[in-house]
């Protein structure tokens, strides 16, 4: 105890005779480059689980004020299968979808990167819809070989979204006027501040309505689609399904469980006891092979990153509420 005593006067003291003391001491540690876990198996070759959780987006998720942000979904999965890229041992992967989908460009963009990556390593790649894979989430499972379903699962949704809201009424009530100064008459399209002209709801049905034609096309032009365009039209009127509605349109492939569709790619490699891996960010702890390594959405997520003043965004996104 008098060693203790002594040891603090005399930092007491240095304090008092310098005048001050600063210590930097690191709230947050810096991030981390994502390392691997093993969640199964003892085998030689790898199979990669992929997240794609919560809503899809390309900004990044916010942390709080003693926690960093998460990345965005599409700066997270170009991240993983650069990873996998770089591994001889992976030899397919998983995309674990649990998503009521996301923005237009984010939903693309994460297709895009996958078929990439497929066609790089010419791997094979399956989905799993878990809970949610609607909208942009089965917009990215269109990238697979062949999707499976839980049997619980809901997907389709198959439609662009954008919402805005007129809040001119409101103002007016409060006594707030809005001015706004242009360059063109349509400047201000969609604008919260008025109504919208039926022309300019013309001009924004036609970007959705391109919008909503190649996502059509994705769909079509998935692996094992048997589905002809009119076919497709035809459910594509932003619809949920069931799992074994979807199986029984010919949107999914099969109905089972992730263990089944680890099996089946096990079997597909050549390796059965192959080991299921995850990518994870040091800090975190993936526990199984349902452990979600995704924050959960904040409610800017679930309103599809929607900004009062700054306009909706184009969305392939389910939002029942």
């Amino acid at each position: 105890m008098r060693m203790i005593i002594a040891f603090l006067l005399g930092c007491l003291g240095m304090f008092l005779t310098t005048g001050c003391a600063f210590v930097s001491v690191p709230l947050m540690s810096a991030p981390q480059p994502l390392a691997e876990q093993v969640l199964e198996g003892e085998g030689a070759k790898k199979i990669l689980i992929v997240d794609i959780s919560g809503a899809i987006g390309d900004q990044a998720k916010g942390g709080g004020l003693l926690s960093r942000g998460t990345p965005s979904t599409v700066s997270l999965v170009r991240e993983v299968i650069l990873k996998a890229e770089r591994d001889p041992k992976v030899a397919g992967l998983i995309l674990r979808i649990n998503s009521p989908g996301g923005t237009v460009t984010a939903s693309d963009i994460i297709r895009h990167d996958l078929l990439a990556f497929k066609e790089r390593r010419n791997l094979p790649v399956s989905a799993c819809i878990m809970g949610i894979g609607a909208s942009g989430g089965y917009y990215v499972a269109t990238a697979a070989d062949g999707i499976t379903a839980h049997p619980t699962a809901v997907t389709g949704s198959i439609g662009v979204l954008l919402m805005t809201f007129n809040v001119e009424g409101l103002l007016g009530k409060v006594g707030v006027e809005e001015k706004t100064i242009k360059s063109g008459g349509k400047k201000d399209l969609l604008s919260p501040f008025r109504r919208a002209t039926p022309e300019e709801e013309r001009l924004v049905q036609r970007v959705i309505d391109q919008f909503h034609g190649r996502f059509v096309d994705v769909v079509q032009a998935r692996p094992g689609n048997r589905l002809s365009r009119q076919d497709l039209l035809t459910l594509a009127d932003g619809r949920i399904f069931s799992a074994a509605d979807a199986l029984a349109a010919g949107l999914i492939d099969r109905i089972g469980y992730l263990d089944d569709v680890i099996a089946s790619l096990r079997d597909r490699i050549g390796d059965p006891d192959a080991r299921v891996v995850t990518y994870f960010r040091p800090g975190s702890y993936q526990g199984s092979i349902y452990a979600e390594s995704a924050v959960e959405p904040s409610m800017a997520d679930l309103l599809g990153g929607f900004d009062m003043t700054g306009g909706g965004q184009f969305m392939y996104l389910w939002r029942p509420w």
